[in-house]
């Protein structure tokens, strides 16, 4: 089982009202926490953002602002949030999008948020550069992974799981463990918009 050269891990979903951690909100998040001795466990809450939901995303999703009305909010979970993700390498697809919404969130909250990434959709193209499409849609799909509750934090957070055990299967340790360790690293301040990773995210 793979822990990401020894550390723990924290594979992470979001879903959101838009594509701007400015002006949308986390409305759900979904975490699998895999400790250092490959202990798993899974997390997941809805949330309350205040910030209507489009009915493009609701459509995609299947949250509702009704089913919001009685969420926590992001700021009385930010404390538990943030002790989960400490001292964690954060492993989500299109990494910068998912972080750079923490990131917002805690600056809301009054909390510093600093954490390792590690973006799956950079992982997926160094070891499959012969495929064009790296969106967790493609990888469901090319890999045959298990997925319940697409479009929902921890569904796509559990589908990232069957993801890495997958490579694990197919790759031998020195190669990944040489990968891994050149795609970790910080979020960085301006890390916050979507770059190259855009038709990725579209591509649901």
């Amino acid at each position: 089982m793979i822990t990401l050269l020894n550390n723990p891990v924290t594979i992470l979903d979001l879903e959101t009202t838009g594509l701007s951690p400015q002006y949308d909100r986390i409305t759900e998040i979904g975490l699998i926490e895999v400790d250092s001795l490959g202990s798993i466990s899974e997390w997941s809450t809805l949330v309350n953002s205040d910030v209507p939901i489009p009915d493009n995303i609701r459509m995609i999703t299947g949250i509702s602002n009704t089913m919001l009305a009685g969420a926590p909010t992001f700021t009385s979970l930010a404390a538990n949030l943030i002790s989960r993700l400490n001292g964690k390498i954060i492993l989500a697809h299109n990494a910068s999008f998912d972080l750079g919404f923490l990131r917002a969130e805690f600056q809301r909250a009054g909390l510093p948020f600093e954490s390792e990434a590690l973006c799956t959709v950079k992982l997926s193209r160094a070891l499959y550069p012969q495929h064009r499409k790296h969106s967790l849609s493609a990888l469901i799909d090319r890999y045959s992974l298990p997925i319940q509750n697409r479009h929902r934090a921890l569904g796509d957070a559990r589908a990232l799981w069957h993801f890495i055990q997958h490579i694990e299967r197919e790759f031998p340790p020195d190669k990944l463990a040489a990968i891994i360790k050149r795609i970790v690293g910080k979020l960085r301040a301006n890390d916050v918009d979507l770059d190259d990773e855009f038709a990725d995210l579209m591509n649901l």
